[in-house]
């Protein structure tokens, strides 16, 4: 074996916590060794909220110019050139990770390596042979999306979130297996486009981690899009065809054919492959990298960051926990996990912005509280541009009138939400809210009356 390289720091991935921790390391004066075996940038840059929000931009689009005679114009027929969807994502997703990459290249004190990083004793990795060692290692692997064991699946072609990124041609039948929230957008999307798009869920509900409501609305909103669902697929199975394939969802249900297969049931931590148990580093039965409140994996001087730790499968929380990481090594600073409030949103149209708990854990807990709801057919800033789905919902504790959670499905949710997020992390009282003048014409501005009529949960 070639003679150990050594270094202060050795991170594992360059997804968006790594590239940002070697910014922080390096500038304290600390050598850096960030290792990538695909792309920099991980999920988000390459496959994930770059790319497929560039093209629910492109989708988004197509929608409005359909609909321009609902606002007095007139588009003529649309047309969707696949081919142009797919290289203006290509161009965004290119020109960020490219920025990443120049970034990390030309940060003093940091090597790239391109290659598979593997544990060969609790301070060593090795990288193709070569022998890498360091005071601490930060994990920031990233995850990938599960494929199942369906039957006859291994008999046709499937594609994941990474690989329906790559067509630039429209699917004449796109089937989806998920009902979640990668599912749900890649669905919306499509259609917009002008595929037929049937999605199949083996549950009861969409988005089955929302409370009922929510999932109903969401529902109600891509079926509105001739969107085909089939919920309860307890028993899916595959068949190929010419030209495609079959689906029967259950057993006696009849067979559906389609042309383009995407596989969207979930994600798993890329933690098998690292040669953890070298390192004495603990997973738990999921594969996730067992951590502490900062981040710390079971051995003292590894950290574990980004999805592949289980406390959140998003972009923000990814980069969160480096901040995390960095205020505790570097500015002694006690962060912790436990300090944030959960929030993503899920990018269908119109979106939905979630913080903190939903109504049913707020009630499983049962914990005394007041709810307050508003539908988007009463906020005039939806009414006005013409985009009325969805509805506003928080849940406050009745006691200590702290806002516990909120869920914002309609037109601008996502943003809207953030308002809610600042307060429940400042741990002030919905009042902060509730009697604070906001700007007309906004969403926005019916939190407060929302929350000034807020009644008993039952």
């Amino acid at each position: 074996m070639a003679p150990a390289r050594n270094f202060d720091a050795v991170i594992i991935g360059a997804g968006q916590a790594g590239p940002p921790l070697a910014g922080r390391l390096t500038a304290a004066g600390q050598t850096v060794a960030v290792i990538e075996r695909k792309l920099v940038g991980g999920t988000c840059v390459n496959n994930g909220c770059i790319p497929t929000k560039t093209l629910v931009a492109s989708a988004h689009a197509a929608h409005l110019a359909r609909r321009g005679a609902d606002f007095g114009v007139g588009t003529g027929e649309v047309g969707v050139d696949m081919a142009k969807v797919k290289a203006r994502k290509d161009a965004i997703m290119l020109a960020d990770r490219h920025g990443v990459e120049d970034w990390l290249q030309g940060m003093e004190g940091a090597t790239l390596i391109r290659g598979h990083a593997r544990f060969v004793d609790p301070h060593t990795v090795e990288v193709d042979g070569q022998p890498l060692r360091a005071e601490r290692i930060f994990l920031n692997v990233g995850a990938r999306a599960v494929v199942p064991d369906f039957p006859g699946l291994d008999g046709i072609d499937y594609l994941t979130n990474v690989g329906i990124l790559e067509l630039d041609v429209l699917p004449e039948h796109l089937v989806i297996v998920g009902g979640s929230y990668i599912s749900l957008e890649f669905a919306q999307m499509y259609r917009r486009f002008g595929a037929r798009v049937t999605v199949i869920e083996r549950g009861s509900r969409l988005a089955f981690r929302e409370d009922e409501d929510v999932s109903a609305a969401i529902i109600e909103i891509i079926r509105a899009e001739g969107i085909d669902v089939v919920l309860n697929a307890t028993g899916i199975r595959f068949a190929k065809r010419d030209g495609g394939f079959e689906l029967t969802p259950r057993e006696g249900a009849d067979p559906i054919s389609g042309t383009h297969l995407l596989l969207a049931v979930g994600r798993t931590p890329n933690t098998d492959d690292l040669g953890l148990q070298n390192a004495g580093v603990e997973t738990d039965k999921r594969g996730y990298v067992v951590v502490d409140d900062q981040l710390r994996t079971t051995v003292e001087h590894v950290w574990a960051m980004g999805d592949c730790n289980g406390k959140g499968a998003f972009t923000h929380t990814s980069y969160n926990d480096f901040e995390i990481v960095a205020a505790n090594l570097l500015d002694d600073d006690p962060r912790r996990v436990s300090d944030r409030v959960p929030t993503y949103a899920l990018y269908i149209d119109p979106p939905l912005g979630r913080a903190g708990m939903t109504v049913d854990q707020v009630r499983a807990s049962g914990r005394k509280a007041l709810v307050g709801k508003r539908p988007m057919t009463r906020v005039g800033r939806a009414v006005e541009k013409g985009e009325t789905e969805g509805f506003m919902k928080v849940v406050v504790d009745a006691e200590t009138e702290e806002i516990l959670g909120a869920a914002i499905l309609g037109v601008g949710g996502d943003e809207v939400v953030h308002s809610i997020i600042d307060v429940m992390s400042a741990k002030l009282p919905y009042t902060a809210i509730s009697r604070t003048m906001h700007i007309h014409p906004t969403v926005s501005e019916l939190l407060p009356t929302m929350l000034q009529e807020l009644t008993p949960l039952d």
